[in-house]
């Protein structure tokens, strides 16, 4: 764990990727779609997705698809993402079409190495069960991507992941000790370097978390929000159960929906602002990664 938190190798410097076009829009605002779970996990994440509009509208025959999960740590869900969960959005990319799936994190610092907390918690059984590939960024090479940011002026990434066709993220939605939540923004942390996580906690991270977003979008967001942590994160917790699935391909939209769920809870947490004054949201919508008020987004429910 020492050499991937110490040493920092790239193997090129590249410009961010360009923004990713929104596949899920009508009438020229950003969908958001939100079920409640009813049991069946794959009927209910398939009705997200057709209420969105239909995985089809991302997924092609031949596609290659990397899916971001959250292996921060070995630690049951909603600390991470739940195995089950993962193992149904593999099912759906397959039965649309995908050639092939690669399935990609890098956990948190004092739980390197990801390949052992991917075997811990039982995604790397999963990954392998579908067909997949697992990829461990700390064992991968790491491009530096210029974002350009108010806080962030570069950041390293993964190459494979900077390299993927098409992208698909899974959060889970829950608070954080230290940047107040942690959704779709927080998930993308997970692709930054190692060595360059301590720093970016000393301050603004609230900023810096929405400005890892300059490198590049995912085309799909799809939210785990059956269980959630209302205080603590993101390993520990006390737990409820919104049980509901989200999706959109609008990060803030579906962030400010997510965040709106959780502050209907009565709990001790760092969720005492006002929507869209939260510092994360508010760095977003200046970089213009998504709908900036919500006239600029429609949800989509039952």
């Amino acid at each position: 764990m020492a050499n991937i938190v110490e040493e920092k190798i790239t193997v090129a410097r590249v410009s961010a990727k360009p923004r990713k076009q929104n596949r899920w829009r009508k009438e020229g605002k950003s969908l958001v779609s939100q079920v409640s779970t009813k049991g069946e996990l794959k009927e209910d994440i398939a009705h997200c997705l057709q209420l969105l509009g239909g995985l089809d509208r991302l997924v092609k025959p031949g596609d290659e698809v990397m899916i971001k999960p959250n292996l921060n740590s070995d630690d049951p869900p909603p600390a991470a993402t739940d195995p089950l969960f993962l193992k149904v959005a593999l099912e759906l990319v397959k039965e649309a079409g995908a050639k092939k799936i690669m399935v990609g994190d890098c956990s948190g610092i004092p739980w390197l190495p990801t390949r052992q907390v991917a075997e811990k918690s039982g995604v790397a059984q999963v990954v392998a069960e579908m067909g997949a590939q697992l990829v461990c960024f700390d064992e991968a090479e790491w491009v530096e991507v210029a974002v350009n940011g108010r806080y962030l002026h570069t950041v390293t990434m993964p190459k494979v992941a900077y390299e993927a066709n098409k992208l698909i993220y899974l959060p889970s939605m829950k608070v954080h000790r230290l940047a107040r939540f942690t959704l779709s923004f927080k998930l993308a942390f997970g692709f930054i370097h190692p060595s360059e996580r301590r720093p970016a906690h000393q301050e603004n991270l609230e900023e810096k978390i929405a400005e890892v977003s300059l490198a590049w979008q995912p085309d799909l967001i799809i939210m785990d929000g059956r269980k959630s942590f209302i205080t603590g994160g993101p390993a520990q917790g006390d737990v409820v159960e919104p049980g509901l699935i989200m999706a959109s391909a609008d990060p803030i939209a579906l962030d400010v929906e997510a965040l709106r769920v959780l502050k209907g809870y009565k709990a001790e947490n760092l969720l005492n602002l006002e929507l869209w004054d939260f510092p994360l949201i508010k760095m977003a919508t200046f970089h213009n990664l998504g709908a900036r008020n919500e006239g600029e987004y429609s949800v989509v429910k039952e």
